[in-house]
């Protein structure tokens, strides 16, 4: 008997292309997207990476659209504003007084270390001229990186992706960590939320990607990447944890992954917009044909609904 996910998963072979890789082949992507619908407008910020030797993760852009598909850039920041070896997946936030906040993973150079910058500004196009603040900066034992972060009136929280780094050349392993505040500027970072299991497909690391929220108070759902080994850094595949009775997520009980077809099945880095009609709005890096990787959207119709025929891709 087939289970039916309690949330949306994503498919490639049911979404579009939104960004396309800025190279072809390997290590070039576009992807790690970040995504808030706020009065009609769909705000966009995600992350242009080439190959380690050609600047591995060069940028942020910010981009705006009125129909989820089609974006338009509004700004961008470069890893070299913030001191960076190289920048992984942002963080998008509508602050609570209506202005913007932006979360940047920067890797410390000459390291396996990574922190989180934030910057702050009136409108998404004014985040490119701010001035970066770090806000967890990580420390001798661990890199932070790739926040997940919400905000409403219990306060501000973070998931971290936290890598440890106390064995040289593992440094790849992750653990999800929930960090919480009450300005989204100073965090205490907590306890381990979902860690890798002792095996299976996710047991080298699992890394928060979506927090989905469930009815009638209900624990959310996690979403996460996971892989198995060190070859599979950066093709990492999609799963679901679920709450137990004790209220602790573990991988070992996650639904199955979903993947790429293509390469070594990598689909990461998914966010999931609910829909004022009713459905969600999926986006997520994935790997195509040729190894690179491409920024997908779908749309997940609400339960009962008619399936939605996927868009032509934007050029």
């Amino acid at each position: 008997m087939t289970r039916t996910p309690p949330a949306p998963l994503p498919d490639v072979d049911r979404a579009s292309t939104v960004i396309t890789a800025p190279g072809e082949g390997p290590g070039y992507w576009a992807g790690a997207p970040s995504v808030v619908l706020a009065d009609g407008v769909w705000w966009l910020a995600y992350r242009l990476r080439r190959p380690i030797g050609l600047g591995r993760g060069i940028a942020v852009t910010l981009a705006r659209s009125d129909d989820g598909l089609r974006f338009e850039p509004v700004g961008e920041v470069m890893a070299t504003t913030f001191g960076a070896a190289s920048l992984e997946r942002p963080a998008l936030v509508r602050r609570p007084d209506g202005g913007w906040r932006l979360y940047v993973s920067c890797a410390t150079p000459g390291s396996k270390h990574w922190r989180i910058d934030a910057l702050d500004a009136d409108t998404v196009a004014g985040l490119a001229g701010a001035a970066p603040v770090t806000v967890l900066p990580g420390d001798a034992a661990i890199g932070v990186k790739d926040p997940v972060v919400q905000v409403d009136a219990d306060g501000w929280r973070m998931w971290v992706c936290c890598h440890p780094l106390d064995v040289p050349g593992a440094e790849d392993r992750m653990v999800t960590r929930l960090a919480t505040s009450a300005d989204g500027l100073r965090w205490h970072l907590g306890a381990a939320v979902l860690a890798p299991p002792a095996d299976g497909w996710a047991r080298r690391g699992t890394r928060v990607t979506a927090v989905f929220p469930q009815g009638a108070g209900g624990a959310p759902v996690l979403y996460f990447d996971g892989r198995a080994s060190a070859e599979e850094n950066w093709c990492e595949r999609t799963g679901i944890a679920v709450a137990g009775p004790d209220g602790r997520y573990r991988a070992d009980g996650a639904l199955p992954a979903a993947g790429s077809p293509y390469r070594r099945g990598a689909l990461r880095y998914l966010t999931v917009v609910p829909l004022p009609a009713g459905g969600h709005r999926l986006y997520f890096e994935a790997a195509r044909p040729d190894g690179a990787h491409d920024l997908f959207t779908q749309v997940v119709p609400a339960a009962g609904s008619e399936p939605i025929t996927p868009s032509p891709s934007s050029p």
